[in-house]
C-alpha cells in the first residue's frame, strides 16, 4: 500500500500524463511533417526537376521520422515509468520506515508462479510479467526488474 500511496505523494499519475501528451505531441508533428513532405512539401511548381535528389532525401528521413519518432517517444516514456517506479519505492521506505517488508514483499511476488492462463492483453495490469520471459521487450516494461528494486532497497 505504501509504495501505491508513494505514486500519490509523488504526482506520478500528472507526470505521466504529461509524459503521454508529450509522446502525442511528436507523433502528430512527425505524421503532419511526413504529410506535408508526400503531398506537395518539397515539389516545385515549374518543371524543372534539377535537385530531385534532395526531394528524395526528405523523403527518406520524413518515413524514418514517421517510424523511429514515435517508438523513441514512447521509449522514453516507459524510462520515466520505470525510474518513478524506484522513486515510490524510495518514498514507500520512508513512509514505513521498514525497507525488510518492502523487499519481502517484493520477493514474494518475484517468487511466484508464472501465470499460464494469463492474457497478453492485460500482462501489463499485473505488478510483475506474468510471463517472465525475460526476452529483448524487457525494454518496454512499465516496471524495472524485481532483483534490482530490491538490490536498490537493501542498500537504502
Amino acid at each position: 500500500m505504501a509504495h501505491e500511496v508513494s505514486h500519490i505523494r509523488n504526482y506520478d499519475i500528472r507526470l505521466q500524463t504529461t509524459a503521454l501528451a508529450l509522446s502525442a505531441a511528436v507523433s502528430l508533428l512527425a505524421d503532419i511533417g511526413t504529410r506535408a513532405m508526400w503531398f506537395g512539401g518539397g515539389r516545385r511548381r515549374d518543371n524543372d526537376r534539377e535537385g530531385g535528389s534532395l526531394e528524395v532525401i526528405m523523403m527518406v528521413v520524413s518515413i524514418l521520422a514517421l517510424i523511429l519518432g514515435p517508438i523513441a517517444a514512447y521509449l522514453a516514456q516507459m524510462a520515466l515509468s520505470r525510474n518513478r517506479e524506484y522513486l515510490a519505492d524510495a518514498s514507500a521506505v520512508e513512509l514505513t520506515r521498514n525497507p525488510l517488508g518492502l523487499i519481502s514483499a517484493l520477493q514474494k511476488i518475484s517468487n511466484s508462479e508464472p501465470m499460464t492462463e494469463a492474457n497478453t492483453a492485460s500482462a501489463s495490469m499485473y505488478i510483475a510479467n506474468p510471463f517472465k520471459d525475460g526476452s529483448w521487450t524487457s525494454l518496454f516494461d512499465t516496471h524495472p526488474p524485481m532483483e534490482k528494486r530490491i538490490e536498490r532497497l537493501r542498500n537504502m
